[in-house]
């Protein structure tokens, strides 16, 4: 039987970044992770643009087994919550044993009248960067012997 998977608040996620050595993976595309992430985050993008818009990135569990053994303590992020939770399952599934999800995101969740209903990343004032070292999707996929 699988494991429960956790959804952590950005309170939480910032604790386990700073004390318990997890890295976070941004799972939004490359151009959302180049105007802003938190700060050390590597991207391997969930979904990329093709043809007719977004679709999901065949890529994603190949440079994830490449660079992260199953038992890598990871924060799966994304802007509010959707793409991170869907990546974090799919790792799940494929026996990754640290993974939780990031609820909030960078962002954090809104309600349909527009209104946060859990403040994400931006919000609490979390160090943001435009790069990392190592961290974008090119320099991560050619790490994983994929090519650029």
């Amino acid at each position: 039987m699988a494991t429960e998977l956790t959804r952590v608040s950005s309170d939480e996620a910032k604790r386990l970044l700073d004390e318990d050595g997890y890295q976070w993976i941004d799972v939004r595309s490359a151009p959302e992770y180049a105007a802003g992430h938190p700060a050390g985050a590597h991207n391997v993008p969930l979904m990329r643009a093709g043809a007719g818009g977004l679709e999901l990135n065949a890529d994603f569990l190949a440079v994830m087994q490449a660079l992260y053994p199953p038992d890598r303590k990871l924060i799966i992020g994304c802007a509010v919550g959707g793409r991170s939770l869907r990546a974090a399952k799919q790792l799940q599934a494929a026996g990754y044993t640290n993974v939780v999800d990031a609820r909030a995101g960078v962002a954090g969740v809104k309600n349909a009248f527009g209104q946060v209903t859990e403040k994400g990343w931006v919000a609490h004032g979390y160090p943001m960067e435009l790069t990392t070292a190592g961290g974008s999707y090119d320099e991560r996929r050619a790490a994983a012997g994929l090519g650029r």
